[in-house]
C-alpha cells in the first residue's frame, strides 16, 4: 500500500479558460475586509458583556454563541482578529487579539483540553501570531509550549502525529488525518526558534506519512488513516466526515493543499510543492460551474442535490497562493492558478457573501463542517470566515503567514 510520493497522479486541468474573470482589483478587495471589519466589530461589540470570548464553529439562528477557549477552532476568532489588524492598522483589532491570547496562555499552562492535534490551529493563528507581529516573547513561550504538548502525541515507529483520542487506548491508537496538514507548521515553527531539531523531525515524518497513506495515487485523499503503531504498518483508510471511505471528503483536500506546501515552504523539499500542485488539480477539476465545491468532490453537479461547501474553496485558495510564490515567473501553471483564485474568490463574494448591513454573523454562507452526522450543515463557519480574510490579505499586501 505504500507508494513513492512521486507516483502520486497528476490530473491535466481541465478547460481552465473556465477559469477566467476579471482582475479583482485593490478596492474590490479593500471593500471586502471593509465588510469583514465591520462584521468582526459587531460580532465584538456584542459580546463585550460576556465572560466568554471565544465564538463556537457555527452560527446557531444567525447568531455566533460564545464559550470558553476549550475547543479547537478558538484560534480561528483570534487569527480573525490578528489579519484585521494586519489589513487596517485599526488598533481595536490588535487590542482584542491581545485579550485573546492571553487565555491561550492560560490554557497551555493548565493543560485545558489540549490532548489532540489541533494545538496547531489554536496556536499558531494566537500566541506564534502575536510573537511574529510583536515580538511578545511570552508569546512565543507559550507557542512552543503548544508545540512540546503536540510533540507528546507523536508515534516515533509509525511516525505520525496521532489524530484524536487517548494515545493509551489501543482502538483510538494510530488515528491520522488531513486536517493534521496544517498542525505541524507549529512544529516546524518551533525548530526554527529553539533551533531544536525533535520538533521538525516528527513534522516531516508525518507529513511523509501523510503523502504515503492518505494520499490515494490519482491525487485524492482519505480523510483519516490507521497505522500499527508498534510497527508502523499500514491498517486502513477511512473517513471520518466524508460521504464513505472511498470518496475524497472537500475539506480533507483543502486540508491537504494547503498543508503540503507549507511543508515545502519549511522543508524546501519539491516533493511538497508538487504534491500540493497534485491535490489542487483533483479539487480544481471537480468544481461545479461557479467554481464553489460540494463537501464531498464525489459530487460534482446540480443534479446531484447536496450542499455546497464554502469553507473549503478559501483554504484552497490560501494554498494556491503560497503555491503561486515559489514557481517560476515563465511556469504555464501560474496563469491558470491565479485565474482559479479569481474566480473563487468572486464567486464566493458574488453569491455567497453575508452584507455587513445585515444582523446575520459569518463571512460566508453555504458552510459545511460535519455532514454525515447533520452538524453545521449549511451554516457559516468560523475557519471559512478566517480563510476567506486570510485569502483576502494574501491578495491585498505581502503578507508574512501565522502557520
Amino acid at each position: 500500500m505504500k507508494k513513492v510520493i512521486e507516483n502520486v497522479y497528476k490530473e491535466e486541468l481541465k478547460d481552465p479558460k473556465r477559469f477566467r474573470v476579471k482582475e479583482l482589483s485593490q478596492d474590490w478587495i479593500d471593500d471586502e475586509i471593509k465588510r469583514i471589519s465591520i462584521i468582526t466589530k459587531h460580532v465584538i461589540e456584542r459580546n463585550k458583556n460576556s465572560p466568554y470570548r471565544f465564538p463556537e464553529e457555527c452560527p446557531k439562528e444567525g447568531k455566533y454563541r460564545f464559550r470558553e477557549n476549550i475547543g479547537w477552532t478558538e484560534g480561528f476568532w483570534t487569527g480573525i482578529n490578528w489579519l484585521l489588524y494586519e489589513a487596517t492598522g485599526d488598533t481595536y483589532f490588535k487590542e482584542t487579539a491581545v485579550a485573546l491570547d492571553q487565555h491561550f496562555v492560560e490554557r497551555i499552562q493548565k493543560r485545558i483540553i489540549t490532548n489532540h492535534h489541533d494545538l496547531g490551529f489554536l496556536y499558531s493563528l494566537s500566541t506564534v501570531a502575536e510573537y511574529k507581529i510583536t515580538g511578545n516573547e511570552k508569546m512565543k513561550d507559550a507557542g512552543i509550549e503548544a508545540a512540546d504538548v503536540l510533540l507528546e502525541r507523536y508515534w516515533p515507529k509509525a511516525g505520525i502525529l496521532q489524530a484524536w483520542g487517548d494515545i493509551n487506548d489501543p482502538a483510538q491508537q494510530g488515528r491520522m488525518i488531513m486536517d493534521c496538514s496544517m498542525n505541524i507548521p507549529l512544529l516546524y515553527w518551533a525548530s526554527r526558534v529553539t533551533g531544536e531539531f525533535k520538533y521538525q523531525e516528527a513534522a516531516k515524518q508525518h507529513i511523509k506519512k501523510t503523502a504515503d497513506y492518505l494520499v490515494r495515487e490519482d491525487g485524492s485523499t482519505y480523510h483519516t488513516f490507521y497505522l500499527d503503531v508498534n510497527s508502523g504498518v499500514p491498517i486502513r483508510g477511512t473517513t471520518h466526515q466524508g460521504y464513505s471511505d472511498t470518496s475524497c471528503w472537500a475539506r480533507g483536500q483543502a486540508w491537504g493543499i494547503y498543508g503540503a506546501v507549507l511543508s515545502y515552504r519549511y522543508t524546501e523539499e519539491k516533493a511538497y510543492l508538487e504534491l500540493s500542485q497534485k491535490l489542487s488539480h483533483y479539487f480544481l477539476n471537480r468544481l461545479p460551474d461557479d467554481h464553489i465545491c460540494y463537501w464531498d468532490l464525489i459530487f460534482t453537479q446540480e443534479s446531484d442535490h447536496q450542499e455546497r461547501d464554502t469553507s473549503s474553496v478559501p483554504i484552497v485558495v490560501c494554498g494556491l497562493l503560497e503555491v503561486l510564490k515559489y514557481l517560476p515567473i515563465k511556469d504555464p501553471q501560474r496563469e491558470h492558478y491565479l485565474n482559479a483564485v479569481y474566480a473563487m474568490m468572486a464567486s464566493l463574494a458574488r453569491d455567497y457573501s453575508i452584507p455587513s448591513d445585515t444582523e446575520e454573523e459569518g463571512f460566508l454562507r453555504h458552510g459545511v463542517y460535519n455532514k454525515p452526522k447533520n452538524n453545521g450543515v449549511d451554516t457559516p463557519n468560523i475557519w471559512g470566515d478566517y480563510f476567506y480574510l486570510e485569502a483576502l490579505v494574501r491578495l491585498k499586501q505581502v503578507w508574512s503567514p501565522y502557520w
